[in-house]
């Protein structure tokens, strides 16, 4: 059994007690894709348990939780009717501590995903606050048509802004005679944090599964429960005269005070929690102002600008990404964050393509060490790696060839707009089949066999059909597969201080091919050098470190010379 991390075990640049989960490597599960025990097509809680020795050869120290509460899955679970109860899709109360035991015998720990920004329009608190009367109807955000306007009719909204998935942000309600802001979907009506009952429900609630044995929590697009009042119109620069104006619900005013609020409340900094963030359009002096030490607020956030950086605009929006200018940004933060703050490194999660498609080559050339490569540039990054599943068998995008393979909300509606607006057909197969978030949601692929080894019922959403080749079973077996180079990649980051608190120096800023940087602790100095194309690259030794006496610690090619194959990779440890 592994050791779990604590604090006192982990020694930082200054000394010994940096947080424990600056040591750490975390595995996201998507529940409905990992694993389905009982045939019913829909991974669960009994599958997840039921591989968590695949978790723990990979050597991860925390599991992230897509969530598994009652919904009526408008958005796949991120609609929650029930905070305290798990979906019968999923399993039961039992199962889930069935899994938190299982975790913490393998010495590893459980993160939640914590979705408070709205709830399902199921919820009981909703369904109360539909009642102008109700002492909950100050729960949610409601307010009367737009003066000289009959409710229920278009433009009759309080206010011009869009819902995230297109739309107005408005849902107009008959009962009532009043609209709900919902910035999701209709059915995700958006909380009242200024209300400070709904603020005490929430921290009860984390109080809660904390007490059941929950190590942490990732918060779902966190930085939009505080809004700037009054509500206003915004300047139109979307379709249908719409406002899509971020300043009006990211960073608002209040934010730094409730997330204080929560972190006091909880205990989360008191208990060592783990917490992310996830922060839609978060700058760099953002996120340090929310996770330096000093600010009390959380441990990590996502940012997005990085996995932003192959789109005009909109995500559908396409162009090559360009990796001197991925370099700069990445290196952006690094720098940002060095001495206050903490990073969070991931190209993958349930709401983005698969990296190998996007940023690697999934050729069946290059597919195994394009991945290894991805995986290198990121892992060797200071801050807290993030591997979603299927991420460590180099698991490609789904291939769907016609809309109605698709499950995904946001395709869906995109590809209904576009259509009806005119778009060019092939062109918006294209895009859909590049960035839509159903490219990390096909199955997780156990082996060769039926369904690819996730369960006995027709799957929710297609199965790649190269789980032929690409399967844990097979990734396991081959010594050089990318499940390995993960797992190796893992071992160096528990094992070397550098790795976990070295200073980063980014090389070669322009190099339009090579991705070369430095992590230097006292005398102990990482060099990593990585090819991110399909033709070989020369090292420009006489602008790199020297490397006489140096040590391949870590490499996708047995060759060590002065040349780099198509996407290849290498650590070395400099003499």
């Amino acid at each position: 059994m592994r050791q779990r991390l604590r604090s006192s075990d982990v020694h930082g640049e200054d000394g010994p007690m940096a947080p424990w989960w600056q040591s750490a490597v975390v595995y996201q599960i998507y529940p409905r894709s990992f694993a389905d025990s009982n045939g019913d097509g829909v991974g669960d809680l009994p599958g997840i348990v039921a591989h968590l020795d695949h978790l723990s050869a990979l050597g991860v120290d925390v599991v992230w939780l897509s969530p598994v509460y009652r919904s009526p899955m408008d958005d796949n679970g991120y609609d929650i009717s029930d905070y305290t109860d798990v979906d019968p899709l999923f399993g039961s109360l039992a199962d889930i501590d069935a899994l938190i035991a299982g975790l913490h015998e393998r010495g590893m720990k459980l993160v939640m995903d914590l979705v408070v920004n709205h709830t399902s329009d199921e919820h009981p608190w909703f369904v109360e606050s539909r009642d102008v009367s109700s002492p909950k109807r100050d729960w949610y955000i409601w307010r009367p048509a737009r003066a000289g306007h009959e409710p229920g009719t278009p433009g009759a909204e309080p206010t011009n802004w869009g819902s995230f998935f297109s739309g107005p942000g408005w849902q107009f309600d008959p009962a009532s005679g009043q609209y709900y802001l919902h910035l999701f979907s209709a059915k995700q009506p958006d909380l009242n944090w200024e209300n400070p009952a709904v603020r005490q429900a929430v921290y009860e609630m984390m109080r809660w599964w904390l007490d059941r044995g929950v190590d942490g929590f990732r918060m779902d697009v966190i930085n939009l429960i505080s809004k700037t009042y009054p509500l206003a119109d915004g300047p139109v620069n979307g379709p249908g005269g719409l406002c899509y104006d971020p300043s009006l619900v990211v960073e608002g005013p209040r934010l730094h005070e409730f997330l204080r609020e929560m972190n006091r409340e909880v205990g989360i900094t008191e208990r060592e929690l783990f917490t992310v963030g996830e922060m839609i359009l978060v700058n760099v002096e953002q996120a340090r102002s929310h996770t330096a030490a000093e600010a009390g607020e959380l441990g990590m956030v996502f940012t997005f600008e990085h996995v932003n950086l192959d789109q005009l605009g909109v995500k559908w929006d396409l162009k090559p990404l360009h990796l001197p200018e991925l370099k700069a940004n990445l290196a952006q933060w690094q720098y940002g964050l060095a001495e206050e703050g903490w990073n969070s490194l991931y190209f993958e999660n349930h709401d983005q393509p698969r990296s190998v498609s996007r940023f690697g080559d999934d050729s069946q050339e290059f597919r195994v060490t394009s991945a290894k490569t991805l995986a290198t540039t990121m892992h060797l990054l200071k801050g807290t790696p993030y591997v979603y599943q299927g991420q460590e068998l180099g698991m490609t995008n789904a291939g769907f060839t016609a809309i109605e393979q698709y499950n995904d909300l946001e395709s869906l509606r995109f590809h209904a707009e576009a259509v009806s607006g005119g778009a060019d057909p092939e062109e918006l197969m294209a895009a859909i089949a590049f960035k839509s978030r159903d490219n990390a949601r096909t199955p997780m692929q156990w082996d060769a066999g039926p369904n690819a080894g996730f369960g006995q019922g027709e799957p929710w959403l297609r199965v790649n059909p190269n789980h032929v080749e690409i399967n844990a079973a097979a990734a396991i077996a081959d010594p050089g597969s990318v499940f390995h180079h993960y797992r190796r990649l893992i071992e160096l980051r528990h094992q070397l201080e550098v790795v976990r608190q070295g200073r980063f120096d980014l090389l070669l800023p322009e190099e339009v091919r090579l991705f070369c940087y430095t992590r230097t602790l006292g005398a102990e100095v990482l060099l990593v050098v990585a090819n991110w194309s399909p033709e070989p690259a020369a090292l420009p030794l006489a602008d790199l470190p020297s490397l006489d006496g140096a040590e391949v610690l870590l490499g996708t090619h047995a060759a060590t010379g002065a040349e780099l194959a198509g996407w290849e990779s290498r650590i070395y440890r400099l003499g």
